[in-house]
């Protein structure tokens, strides 16, 4: 990743801020009105100029490991059905079928071909009409324009990516992706969960480690260090850096030599707008956060396993072990989450004020008004930065 610290840089940076007792802080504050969580006439606009036309991860490739493998889920609101094919490549179609609209797929799996439940029209891995009941009942029917719908997808960096409408930003804005999920990586178990808070809440809670002492008293903060993180912006992406106290094992290590794993620290990438991927001790998280409406979202959580990993024996135990142990903090920032969203309500706040220490997740929110703004061609009138 050309714009990222190297493993020692990172290492040795966060020495320098622990024996200075300092952090990564931002310029400016932002301020982001409390309206921006409550009105669907915003989340209106996130879905149509953001979410849809965006480069969005949908997936991890190994959600998708043989041809014929797919899933099928909504994404900004819009049923989406990718699947690998036989020549190896993914595709991404709207799921409806071209004869009633009836969606052709539900969940995930392996199929042979597409066969709507309803009439029976039936769809090749590539999308292509093989094949309709009855055909002389449609005289003039031409198999060959009513193939399911495609969408823009680019499988890259162990994922793939969506663009729904419009053209897509560009192989650029995903440049410093490479080796995110390794080639090899294998999907150990998937799910998915509704909950009742706005997703651009659910993406706030994992873009800064201010909250570490008091969301995380009993989890996190005994093994990590308060308000000490490193973010780093690539495009609109970050990756953040929670460093564990057993960092200081590597203070006597040659810098050229020091090897850093799970164990030491964590690196949280937010590929814009709405997925982390979380690289733990033990394997790999892949969170996708789609909203469902202001104040409910649908969480798709994707585990991978982690380099030269062992998921069987004490390497079982082991990953038992540190899923729990990210699952109980994950329990507490979605805690806390829920919290914000009731308080919503209230009427105490017309903005928040997000600090120096929370610069990813004001540059997050800086960037959602950015395009918001950039596709109805006015200025910015929605957030504002506080020197």
């Amino acid at each position: 990743m050309a714009h990222l610290l190297d493993d020692q840089s990172v290492v040795q940076r966060i020495f320098d801020h622990i024996d200075h007792k300092t952090t990564d802080v931002s310029e400016e504050c932002w301020r982001e009105p409390v309206a921006h969580y409550r009105s669907p006439e915003r989340l209106d606009l996130e879905r149509a100029f953001v979410l849809r036309r965006y480069p969005t991860p949908f997936c991890p490739s190994a959600a998708l490991p043989e041809a014929g493998s797919y899933i099928a889920r909504e994404a900004a609101g819009t049923p989406l059905l990718a699947v690998r094919g036989r020549d190896g490549a993914v595709r991404v179609f709207r799921n409806a079928c071209r004869h009633r609209g009836t969606q052709l797929a539900l969940g995930s799996g392996c199929a042979k071909a597409f066969v709507c439940r309803y009439h029976g029209w039936t769809y090749s891995l590539d999308g292509g009409l093989l094949h309709v009941p009855h055909e002389q009942g449609f005289p003039g029917l031409e198999k060959a324009l009513l193939g399911l719908v495609p969408v823009e997808a680019v499988e890259r960096s162990g994922l793939v990516f969506v663009t729904q409408d419009g053209p897509h930003a560009g192989d650029a804005e995903l440049d410093d992706v490479e080796s995110l999920i390794p080639p090899h990586a294998k999907l150990i178990e998937s799910n998915e969960q509704e909950t009742a808070a706005n997703w651009k809440i659910l993406v706030d809670s994992f873009l800064e480690g201010y909250h570490t002492r008091f969301t995380h008293r009993d989890t996190f903060y005994p093994v990590q260090y308060d308000n000490l993180t490193l973010v780093e912006t690539f495009g609109r992406n970050h990756r953040i850096t929670f460093p564990f106290r057993s960092l200081e094992k590597l203070r006597d290590v040659p810098p050229a030599e020091r090897s850093i794993d799970g164990r030491v620290l964590t690196y949280v990438y937010h590929l814009f707008p709405n997925v982390a991927v979380i690289a733990l001790p033990e394997h790999l998280r892949m969170l996708v956060y789609e909203p469902l409406a202001v104040d409910r979202t649908r969480v798709f959580g994707y585990t991978l396993s982690a380099p030269s990993q062992r998921y069987e024996g004490n390497g079982a135990v082991e990953f038992e072990r540190a899923s729990e142990f990210a699952e109980a903090g994950g329990r507490e920032d979605t805690a806390v989450s829920l919290a914000i969203q009731r308080g919503l309500a209230s009427g105490a706040n017309e903005c928040f004020v997000f600090g120096r220490f929370e610069g990813a997740v004001a540059h997050f929110h800086r960037s959602l008004q950015a395009l918001i703004d950039g596709a109805l061609e006015r200025p910015s009138t929605k957030g504002s930065t506080d020197s």
